[in-house]
Parts: C-alpha cells; sequence; structure tokens
C-alpha cells in the first residue's frame, strides 16, 4: 500500500500560523455562521492569507459534512463541509478542515476554514 508524500513547510514553502488579530466573522448568504476572536491565520508560501476558526465557534447546526476529501502533501488529509442557511440555501463543500493534520501545522486541529468566494469572511482588527 503507497502512502501519500508528506512534505515539510521549508523555505521555498514555508508555512506560518500565528492568532488573528482580532475578530473574525463569516457569513454565507449573508447570515453569520461564525464568529470568534480565536482564528488562526495560516500564511502558506504565496497564497492568500487563510483565518482557521474553531468549529466550536461556527454554527454547528448549518454544517452537514459532504463526501468531498481532498489532500494536502504539508497539510494532510482534508474533509468538507456544506452550509445550510435558515432560509434554506445550501453552499456546497463552503468549508474545509484537516481532522488529523500533519505535526508541522497541528495548531489547526479543530479549526476549520471558509472558501472566500462561497462566504464573505470579514476581519476586525483588535
Amino acid at each position: 500500500m503507497s502512502h501519500p508524500k508528506v512534505s515539510e513547510p521549508n523555505a521555498g514553502h514555508p508555512i506560518t500560523i500565528e492568532p488573528t488579530k482580532g475578530r473574525v466573522q463569516v457569513r454565507v448568504n449573508g447570515e453569520l455562521v461564525a464568529d470568534t476572536t480565536a482564528a488562526l491565520e495560516l500564511r502558506e508560501a504565496s497564497l492568500p492569507v487563510v483565518h482557521y476558526i474553531p468549529l466550536a465557534d461556527v454554527a454547528q447546526d448549518r454544517l452537514t459534512r459532504s463526501d468531498t476529501s481532498s489532500y494536502c502533501p504539508f497539510k494532510g488529509q482534508a474533509s468538507y463541509y456544506s452550509v445550510t442557511t435558515s432560509a434554506g440555501d445550501t453552499v456546497k463543500d463552503a468549508i474545509w478542515t484537516y481532522e488529523q493534520p500533519y505535526p508541522a501545522v497541528a495548531a489547526i486541529t479543530g479549526h476549520v476554514a471558509f472558501y472566500p468566494d462561497k462566504a464573505g469572511i470579514i476581519v476586525e482588527p483588535a
């Protein structure tokens, strides 16, 4: 059985994780579905910053796990959730999460991230 390649962050592909300074709110179709002051800011190489939000600060009753998954050699296997608003609109795979991330990014365990094209992510600086 072949094991997926595991890549460690390095100078050519740095990954840093720091607390987001301030409050992060996420809206899907205008509805507030996450509100936290405990988000983590993950910077990976030249990619846009991603805010990882504690799952506890997301409206659990709006989430449905989907069968989508993906793999990142730096972070591990990702699972996805769809978000259904109180109006009944479902945005498929709006969220991804690494439930057992690789040790280099272990800080994002228990956190989820929203796709910026599927949700409105607002960071209010502290």
